[in-house]
């Protein structure tokens, strides 16, 4: 059943991908991929490119994908470990969702963050306090983590 839904997804991203974003497999292991996003434009990640792993379990799609940041990223909803905080990817999960609008949830993070579900409360806090200094240590994490 995953194996089949995993295969159906990545014809489907071969057919319509999602902008800004890329997914596939590593080597031969289906229940591995990596993926790529785009900083989004209006974003201080633009013009990075942020890779990501992730893992899907044997139960899938009734369990959602693991997925982790493996660029670095200052962000009050990614941790020093990849890891996201994101609804979809926890409780919200639902088998009707898929990779692509994954990937696109989390592009849209990157333009909206979220400080009030922190994964890292210290940049939440600078998010809410001080927006300037947010963007730019965002950006100059971009320059040196993403670019």
């Amino acid at each position: 059943m995953a194996l089949k839904r995993i295969n159906k997804e990545l014809t489907d991203l071969g057919r319509d991908p999602p902008s800004s974003c890329s997914a596939g497999p590593v080597g031969d292991d289906l229940f591995h991929w990596q993926a790529t996003i785009m900083g989004p434009g209006d974003s201080p990640y633009s013009g990075g490119v942020f890779f990501l792993s992730i893992h899907f379990p044997t139960d899938y799609p009734f369990k959602p994908p693991k997925v982790n940041f493996t660029t670095r990223i200052y962000h009050p909803n990614i941790n020093s470990n990849g890891s996201i905080c994101l609804d979809i990817l926890r409780d919200q999960w639902s088998p009707a969702l898929t990779i692509s609008k994954v990937l696109l949830s989390i592009c849209s993070m990157l333009t909206d963050p979220n400080p009030d579900d922190p994964l890292v409360p210290e940049i939440a806090h600078v998010y809410k306090t001080d927006r300037q200094r947010y963007e730019a240590t965002a950006r100059e994490w971009t320059r040196k983590y993403a670019i």
